[in-house]
């Protein structure tokens, strides 16, 4: 069966390289994308960065304006580094311009982060709890009063409201046991990260679907999404040699290029992202590394998008 009958497939904007990245190339990546039935549009957030990294509210704003329908979001965004008033306006702001189409992830990030920021890394779970929940709040209700160890507001309202009601739905992409059992929780759904590894993605899922049992929520209507950097390339050989320039320049793990990642030509592709889908995943972020258009039509062809 085509990948496309099995879950619903995102797409990643051009946002992120080591190379030069042109907006018109965003823009056409976007409408394609569409035109062809990917469900949504996702980004990542990596302020400081060696490559080219766009700021994900206004790409995912400049790709809703050149689009109609196709959802857009970013994961993650490493939410303890942010004021949650802001990230709430922020994310309110894009729901309202997309029309309602706007899906943020969210997670801890790493400790670079902290230190880049200055935010303190002690009590970051807390942090990002009560951020959670504010932000809810905001999204939700007219006035908020909101009592926090660390975040104290009182009568705040957002002058701007999520479309989406009760909110922009909230995802997590973290990977440790215990933050996954959070997103059970606390969550909207769950994307495993593109850096982290096949073996623990399918390592992962059985612990979130036993956490959701366990809140009373039903596993098999919980989004579970996986973020997959890739390649695909007729020769077998050039496919690995990109996605290995990507985990090594961009991720500084080259290890991750047959760990994390998936080349080859399109049927080993196919093969691979049909095992994700065996192993639980009910949607997945495709994430071609270069020659964006390009391989943009030929994961649409041997997805069965054409």
């Amino acid at each position: 069966m085509a990948l496309k009958d099995l879950i619903p497939l995102g797409m990643s904007l051009p946002h992120r390289s080591p190379d030069p990245l042109a907006l018109t190339t965003v823009g056409a990546v976007a409408r394609r994308a569409e035109e062809l039935g990917f469900r949504d549009l996702w980004v990542t957030e990596n302020t400081v960065d060696e490559g080219v990294c766009f700021d994900p509210v206004s790409i995912l704003t400049y790709a809703a304006s050149v689009t109609s329908r196709i959802r857009v979001g970013a994961s993650v965004v490493v939410l303890p580094i942010h004021h949650p008033l802001m990230v709430a306006h922020q994310w309110a702001t894009l729901d309202f311009v997309s029309g309602g189409r706007a899906t943020l992830a969210v997670g801890l990030g790493r400790d670079h982060h902290y230190r880049d920021f200055q935010i303190p890394v002690a009590a970051r779970v807390r942090r990002f709890r009560e951020e959670v929940e504010l932000i809810r709040a905001l999204w939700s209700r007219k006035t908020v009063t909101y009592t926090g160890q660390i975040y104290q507001v009182k009568d705040v309202s957002l002058a701007t409201r999520p479309v989406q009601k009760p909110g922009v739905p909230l995802w997590m992409g973290v990977g440790h046991p215990n933050a996954i059992k959070r997103t059970a929780r606390l969550a909207d759904g769950w994307m495993g990260s593109g850096g982290s590894s096949i073996a623990e993605f399918k390592a992962s899922v059985p612990i979130l679907k036993q956490a959701l049992e366990e809140q009373g929520k039903d596993p098999e209507a919980f989004p579970i999404s996986k973020r997959v950097f890739m390649a695909v390339d007729e020769r077998p050989d050039t496919a690995r040699a990109e996605l290995n320039r990507w985990f090594t320049e961009v991720y500084h793990n080259p290890a991750g290029t047959d760990a994390s990642g998936i080349h080859g030509t399109p049927e080993q592709v196919a093969e691979r992202l049909h095992e994700l889908v065996a192993a639980g995943a009910k949607h997945l972020l495709l994430n071609p590394i270069s020659r964006h258009a390009e391989q943009l039509e030929a994961v649409a062809e041997l997805a069965g998008l054409k």
